[in-house]
C-alpha cells in the first residue's frame, strides 16, 4: 500500500536529466498541473462570441437525432472571419440544459468557410467581463499576474479556477515579481479556512513565504507541525514558503520534525523533500548548499525513498555518501532493483563530473602556449571508477541495465 502511494506522490515528478543538473518546467512549482486558461482559449480562438440560449431540442435516441441547441449572439469578442453579426443565431449539435437569456461563451476555430464552435461556456456577467478585460499575454508580467491576483477566491467558481491556474501556468519568477502586491491577511485567511480548496494551499503557502513577515513565519510552522495522519494536499508549499522565510531556522524545524522523525506520516516526509528541492532550484544561497545536502541524506536511512534521493543528491554533486552507498548495495533492507539502478548511475555521474561538491568548476583548459599535462582526476571519480569495477563484478545485470539509459 505504501509503495503504491508512493508511485501516486511521485507521479509528478519528472526526472529529466541528471548529469550538468536537472532540466526543470520552470512553472509554479507547488502548483496542480497547468490547464488552459480562459485567456489561452481566447487567444487562440479565430472567433468568440457572447451567446444567449434562445432554445433546444433534446435527443431522441430511437431517431439518431443527437439534439440541438439555439443560441443568439449578444456581443462579439472577436470575429477573424468577418462573417458574424450581432444578434445572428448559431444553431449547435446536441441539447444544452439552460433556460432563455442563460448567457455562454463560445470560442470558435475557422475551417475553411465554417466556424467550429467549442463547447458552450456558460458565464455570468461577472465572469465574462472577467474574461474580456483581462490583460494580453503580451502585456507585462506585473500588470497581467496582477490583475489576476485580485480575482484569487472570487466568489464565481469560473473566475476563482481561471485565476488560480493562471499562476499555476506562470513561471515561478513571474510569481516573484508579484511579492509587493500580494496580500498578506488575505492569504493567511486562505491558508487557514476549510473553505479552501485544498489544490491552491501550496500557491498561497508559497506567495506568503514570498511576502510574509515573522509573524507569518509563525502562522506557516503552526501550519507544518499541525498534527495529521493521512495526506494533505497543498503542505509541500506551505514548508517551501515557510523555508523561504525562515531560512536555515526553519530547515532545523524540518529536519527534527519531518526527516528525523520515523513517525511522521509518509506524505509529510515526501512533501519536506519536495520542499528542500525548491530550495535548491528556485532559492539559491537562501539556505547553504552543504546544509542543504545534509538535510537530504538524512532520507538515505528511509527504503522508501532512497532511490530518490540518490538521484537528488548525485544532481547536487554531493560525493561525500559513495561509500554510505556502497554499503547499501549489500544492506538486505535496501534489496530493491530501483535502489540499486539509482546507485549505479549515481556512480556514472560521479564518474563524468569533475566538479566537487561545492561547485567548483573542472579545471580550466590549457592555452597553447601553456605546457599541455594531463591533471589527476578528482578523487571522487577516481573513487566511482574504483566502484564501477566492484559493481561490475558483482552485478553485470544491474550495472546493464543502468547503463542502458544512461546519458552524458
Amino acid at each position: 500500500m505504501l509503495r503504491l502511494f508512493r508511485l501516486a506522490l511521485c507521479a509528478a515528478v519528472v526526472v529529466c536529466g541528471l548529469i550538468g543538473g536537472l532540466t526543470l518546467v520552470q512553472a509554479c512549482p507547488f502548483c496542480s498541473a497547468p490547464t488552459q486558461t480562459l485567456s489561452e482559449q481566447l487567444s487562440g480562438a479565430q472567433a468568440a462570441v457572447l451567446v444567449q440560449w434562445v432554445s433546444g431540442k433534446e435527443a431522441n435516441r430511437d431517431e439518431g437525432f443527437v439534439g440541438e441547441t439555439e443560441y443568439q449572439i449578444v456581443q462579439l469578442v472577436r470575429d477573424e472571419s468577418h462573417t458574424l453579426k450581432k444578434d445572428a443565431r448559431i444553431l449547435l449539435d446536441r441539447y444544452r440544459v439552460a433556460k432563455p437569456g442563460d448567457l455562454f461563451l463560445l470560442f470558435g476555430t475557422q475551417i475553411n468557410e465554417r466556424i467550429e464552435w467549442s463547447s458552450p461556456l456558460e458565464v455570468s456577467e461577472a465572469s465574462f467581463n472577467y474574461v474580456v478585460q483581462a490583460p494580453s499575454k503580451e502585456s507585462p508580467v506585473t500588470q497581467r499576474l496582477g490583475y489576476y491576483l485580485k480575482f484569487l477566491e472570487y466568489p464565481d467558481p469560473l473566475v476563482a479556477d481561471d485565476a488560480y491556474a493562471e499562476f499555476s501556468n506562470a513561471p515561478y519568477g513571474d510569481i516573484v515579481q508579484l511579492a509587493s502586491q500580494m496580500p498578506r491577511e488575505k492569504l493567511r485567511q486562505w491558508l487557514h479556512s476549510a473553505e479552501t480548496k485544498p489544490t491552491r494551499l501550496g500557491l498561497y503557502g508559497l506567495m506568503l513565504g514570498l511576502c510574509g513577515n515573522s509573524e507569518d513565519a509563525a502562522f506557516l510552522k503552526g501550519k507544518v507541525l499541525e498534527q495529521t495522519d493521512g495526506f494533505r494536499l497543498g503542505i509541500d508549499g506551505v514548508m517551501g514558503g515557510y523555508l523561504l522565510l525562515t531560512g536555515k531556522d526553519g530547515l532545523n524545524v524540518l529536519e527534527q520534525e519531518k526527516l528525523k522523525n520515523t513517525k511522521a506520516p509518509f506524505s509529510e516526509t515526501f512533501a519536506a523533500m519536495q520542499s528542500l528541492r525548491f530550495m535548491w532550484e528556485y532559492a539559491p544561497g537562501r539556505i547553504p548548499p552543504d546544509d542543504l545536502r545534509s538535510a537530504m541524506r538524512l532520507l538515505l536511512e528511509r527504503p522508501n525513498l532512497a532511490d530518490l534521493v540518490i538521484v537528488d543528491l548525485a544532481r547536487w554533486s554531493d560525493w561525500s555518501i559513495m561509500n554510505q552507498l556502497m554499503a547499501m548495495y549489500q544492506d538486505p533492507n535496501y534489496q530493491v532493483p530501483s535502489i540499486k539502478r539509482a546507485i549505479v548511475r549515481f556512480m556514472l555521474i560521479a564518474e563524468k563530473n569533475p566538479a566537487a561538491a561545492s561547485g567548483t568548476a573542472a579545471p580550466p583548459q590549457p592555452t597553447a602556449v601553456q605546457e599541455v599535462s594531463t591533471p589527476a582526476a578528482p578523487a571522487h571519480v577516481t573513487q566511482a571508477r574504483a566502484n564501477l569495477v566492484i559493481l561490475r563484478e558483482q552485478d553485470p545485470k544491474t550495472v546493464k541495465a543502468a547503463e542502458k539509459y544512461f546519458f552524458d
